[in-house]
Formats: structure tokens, C-alpha cells, sequence
């Protein structure tokens, strides 16, 4: 896990975050839902996959360089946001 870090560093963890944060806001703004909720969940998700998949011992992402960690980072936004999504639509209903 400490080679994962001292690959991305942190301007990779800031870049996570702003994808994150993008992904977040552009899915409240498409369903009308609350932002804050939104743009938490991007960023978690976003910032928590690649860590995931590092752990799991996935090594094609430690090794990849910056722009996939940023798509895989941008792939976990996306699974969190809807995850979100779908369980904030069920519990309204």
C-alpha cells in the first residue's frame, strides 16, 4: 500500500478529488438531487477504488502511471454516485 502512495502522490489524490467532485456535481445537476450528497459521493468513490483495487493486490493499476489511476478513479466515482442514486431513489418510494 505504501508503494500505491508513493506512486500517485499527491497531486494524483488532489486530481481523485476534483474528479470526484466533477462527477458529484454533474450528477446532482442531471437528477435535480441534493449536491452536497452528490459531489461526497463522487469523491469518496473516486479517491476509495483505485485504494481498493491496490489492495486487492489489482498491481496493473499501481504500475499504469497517472492516467489510469484517474479513469479508475473515475469509474468509482461513477459506481458510488449511482449506488447513491439507487438507494436514495428506494428509500422515497
Amino acid at each position: 500500500m505504501e508503494t500505491f502512495l508513493d506512486v500517485i502522490g499527491v497531486t494524483a489524490l488532489v486530481l481523485l478529488a476534483v474528479i470526484g467532485l466533477v462527477s458529484g456535481l454533474i450528477a446532482a445537476v442531471v437528477t435535480g438531487g441534493s449536491k452536497a450528497k452528490y459531489i461526497i459521493a463522487g469523491v469518496l468513490g473516486a479517491l476509495a477504488l483505485p485504494f481498493v483495487l491496490a489492495a486487492l493486490g489489482v498491481t496493473a493499476v499501481v504500475g499504469a502511471g497517472l492516467v489510469v489511476i484517474l479513469l479508475v478513479g473515475v469509474v468509482g466515482a461513477v459506481l458510488v454516485v449511482a449506488l447513491v442514486k439507487a438507494v436514495a431513489g428506494r428509500n422515497r418510494n
